[in-house]
């Protein structure tokens, strides 16, 4: 029986990884048996590789130029035009809290927002929003877990595992199609 722990760190499993290039930059798609473990952007082509490594210290790793592709060419098109949502299997690891925010997350539409104090109180944790801020810092699947679309109760954006750059242009990419299509 595998461990929590043996879980995360990908311990004796494959992951399989392909890195490609979108408009934000490099951009990683990984995946396990159970599904998509990541997707990492990075600004050279060995950012995000090293960034995969780090997350799943123990695990081995074969870079995919021939499944992965149709996948990484989805995720691309999504981040480019985002009028859809993801659909295909996600792996994802985390701490019970972390799945519940990610869980949340999962609830925001394209074109909108919500502060981390919002997805605390939505969890049931209203004071929590450090820990949800957390939790989306320590989401591996951007994009497909939105973690981008949660900023400050003021308003402002910051911290994203991506950059912030990166964030500033999903959010308005997504804010463009919702308003046009409005």
């Amino acid at each position: 029986m595998e461990s929590a722990r043996s879980r995360q760190d990908g311990k004796g499993e494959l992951i399989r990884f392909l890195v490609g290039e979108c408009s934000l930059g490099f951009i990683l798609a990984a995946t396990s048996a159970k599904g998509v473990c990541a997707i990492l952007f990075g600004d050279d082509r060995d950012s995000p590789k090293r960034e995969l490594k780090r997350l799943f210290p123990k695990a081995d790793f074969a870079e995919d130029g021939g499944d992965l592709d149709g996948l990484l060419a989805k995720i691309i098109a999504q981040i480019e035009d985002p009028t859809d949502s993801f659909n295909f299997p996600l792996d994802i690891r985390g701490t019970d809290f972390e799945k519940r925010v990610w869980k949340a997350l999962l609830e925001i539409s394209a074109g909108s927002t919500a502060s981390y104090a919002e997805i605390a109180r939505k969890i049931g944790r209203p004071k929590a929003a450090r820990a949800v801020a957390r939790a989306c810092a320590a989401n591996r699947i951007a994009v497909a877990i939105p973690c981008h679309r949660v900023i400050h109760s003021d308003g402002t954006i910051s911290g994203y595992g991506g950059g912030v750059e990166r964030k500033r242009a999903l959010l308005a990419r997504e804010a463009g199609k919702t308003s046009k299509s409005a």
